[in-house]
């Protein structure tokens, strides 16, 4: 049995339901598929976006799935020395919601059957071969299998995608440009401000954080990200030594585990071919230095959704074509992840006692606003290293 359709997406996260929402809006026949039984199950990551973030993508905050709005951040050095960031002293334009992500992504898919998108659950793509004037998708469902024929596929399967490189493209992150993350979700934990998010530096989480996300009452997410070039231990291991020493979770009680990579190593070289394309955390489109990939990859299937539908009407699926995505990418998106790439490959070389006189020094500064972007340029301020590596940059 064939199923026909114009664009194929391959995974149902909020990037993939973002490109079929909006190549569905551009008129085109859409079929999403997700490998999973219920999208958004398991959940993978610390589930905070920006208010800004969401505001881009025309979509508005629901009570559904907005567990917390934030107030601030609190930023904690090796040695405690901690630095307050709260909306009562400082702008925070990047201030946030935490999201229930379970009921996001699939509020998300949602959006996208709305839009005109078929979804399809449970069923997973098995391999593909190019065909003329598209791609035949081998398929799975309930013991089931089936064929998909598509015009444009689209993948967003995320971190280590297999669709990519069935579409020969080399997607594949390096050792080093993947973090791995562990999480609890944890009950019982007793946050000095629990309206703020946390975050703890240095070899707590060697080549990454530790955060703490409330989601309201007790109840935070509490994890960490590592790179394994920088630990020989598993970032559940780390995580289990920050819960026991870290003094708001050390009486908390673990109701979820979630573990999970995030390619920190920006986009690859290629993100489309001929009637290929690829968003999300299939294409890198994470912030190298917080890890947070939600709002960038919406923002990539947004783009390629948009070029998708476009390329569809104008019977040309080339990648000459596509690659109107990629330098909607770049710009958008691009940019910005090279930049904090910098940042994070500097944080790297920061030893636990650099940092805590970083954290001594922010103790004196004024800050007006606070964003990534903001903290990195007072760092650059009050760090001579920072200024030589950075300073060109922001």
């Amino acid at each position: 049995m064939v199923t026909e359709t114009d664009v194929l997406v391959i995974g149902a996260g909020p990037a993939g339901s973002t490109a079929a929402k909006h190549a569905a809006l551009g008129g085109a026949e859409v079929l999403l598929i997700d490998k999973k039984s219920e999208i958004g199950a398991p959940k993978r990551c610390a589930e905070g976006v920006s208010i800004g973030g969401l505001e881009s993508l025309g979509i508005k905050p629901s009570p559904r799935w907005v567990t917390k709005k934030l107030d601030g951040v609190r930023l904690v050095s090796p040695n405690g020395t901690d630095v307050w960031l709260t909306s009562d002293k400082v702008e925070l334009p990047e201030a946030g919601y935490i999201l229930e992500r379970k009921v996001f992504d699939k509020h998300m898919a949602m959006d996208a059957a709305r839009a005109g998108s078929r979804i399809m659950v449970k069923t997973l793509a098995t391999g593909m071969e190019k065909t003329d004037d598209g791609y035949l998708v081998r398929a799975e469902s309930m013991g089931r299998e089936f064929d998909i024929k598509a015009r444009i596929v689209i993948a967003a399967d995320g971190p280590e995608s297999r669709v990519a490189r069935w579409g020969g493209l080399r997607t594949a992150t390096r050792p080093k440009d993947m973090e791995s993350a562990a999480q609890f979700e944890m009950v019982g934990v007793e946050m000095e401000d629990n309206n703020c998010i946390e975050f703890y530096f240095g070899s707590v989480a060697p080549g990454g954080y530790a955060w703490i996300f409330p989601k309201g009452d007790d109840i935070a997410n509490v994890g960490l990200g590592v790179l394994s070039t920088e630990t020989d231990k598993s970032a559940y291991e780390h995580l289990l030594e920050f819960v026991e020493s870290c003094p708001a979770t050390k009486n908390a009680q673990p109701v979820e585990l979630n573990i999970g990579g995030d390619p920190v190593g920006g986009m690859p070289k290629k993100l489309v071919a001929d009637s290929l394309m690829v968003v999300g955390d299939a294409a890198g489109q994470v912030n190298p230095l917080t890890g947070g990939g939600i709002i960038s990859g919406m923002t990539g299937g947004m783009l390629a959704g948009r070029v998708a539908a476009a390329a569809v009407a104008d019977g040309d699926v080339s990648e000459k074509r596509l690659m109107e995505y990629e330098r909607d990418c770049r710009e958008r998106i691009g940019k910005e992840i090279d930049r904090y790439l910098k940042v994070k490959d500097y944080m790297l070389t920061l030893s636990d006692s650099e940092l805590d006189s970083i954290a001594e020094a922010f103790q004196d500064v004024e800050f007006e606003k606070v964003s990534t972007t903001e903290l990195v340029k007072k760092l650059i301020k009050v760090s001579p290293k920072a200024l030589i590596k950075l300073g060109k940059l922001f």
